[in-house]
């Protein structure tokens, strides 16, 4: 594991974003494994002002996103599908055939779940996978746990997570489930780069960094990873 601090988040996502830019110039069908929240909307921005300025282009790419709500309609402002739109995929010449989210409102969620595993082994694996981190040290929705989790699945939310997403919903319609991919599914990406910025982050930051790798910090699993940078601010890495 690899750990990089910069001064802010746009440090940041000028990082982050020359690594999508050499994945995407060495090959231009990469599989990228996608993140939403706060932390990558920078370098979404990033992105797509590269592309306006012809450095990169996604039209040969093909996208996976680590997770989505459960019983929230897809062209809900919070649902990721639209999220990823609304941040990038809408500025960019990506092929919607080639953009791939979870549906939150499967009728049978466990097949969806294998039918997306399947897709992402069937496109030969992802070959950039981008990761945020909850305080609680989550990774997609991967929360704390007795074990770590393996393909993709529905989890229940923890109380920690809806009290942070919550912000983003209107009233009390924030959902209690997502499907989200397993920790094996993340760690099966040939290169991993996690976003982190802020001072509520620093603990997670510092167990994932120095703690043991444990299915009580999801993140730790990154430990283990053979090609696996972090990205974070002075905030985060206060702990370090």
């Amino acid at each position: 594991m690899e750990v990089k601090v910069f001064n802010n988040a746009q440090e940041i996502a000028v990082a982050c974003a020359d690594i999508f830019t050499q994945q995407l110039t060495e090959k231009k069908n990469s599989v990228l494994g996608l993140a939403t929240g706060a932390s990558p909307v920078p370098t979404y921005k990033e992105l797509i002002a590269r592309y306006n300025d012809g450095k990169i282009s996604f039209k040969d790419v093909k996208t996976y996103n680590l997770d989505e709500y459960c019983n929230l309609p897809r062209d809900d402002k919070n649902s990721y599908y639209t999220f990823m739109h609304e941040n990038l995929f809408n500025s960019v010449d990506i092929k919607e055939e080639n953009v791939h989210v979870l549906d939150g409102n499967a009728a049978e969620p466990e097949k969806e779940a294998a039918d997306f595993d399947a897709m992402i082994d069937a496109d030969g694996g992802i070959d950039l996978q981008l990761l945020g981190i909850g305080t609680n040290g989550h990774i997609g929705f991967n929360e704390p746990s007795d074990a770590f989790s393996d393909g993709t699945f529905k989890v229940k939310l923890t109380d920690s997570t809806i009290k942070s997403n919550s912000i983003y919903f209107d009233d009390d319609s924030m959902p209690r489930y997502a499907l989200t991919m397993g920790i094996n599914s993340i760690m099966k990406a040939k290169k991993i780069v996690l976003i982190a910025t802020g001072a509520s982050k620093a603990q997670a930051i510092k167990a994932t960094v120095n703690g043991e790798v444990t299915p009580l910090c999801p993140a730790s699993i990154l430990q283990n990873h053979e090609d696996a940078v972090l990205l974070i601010d002075k905030d985060a890495a206060s702990l370090l």
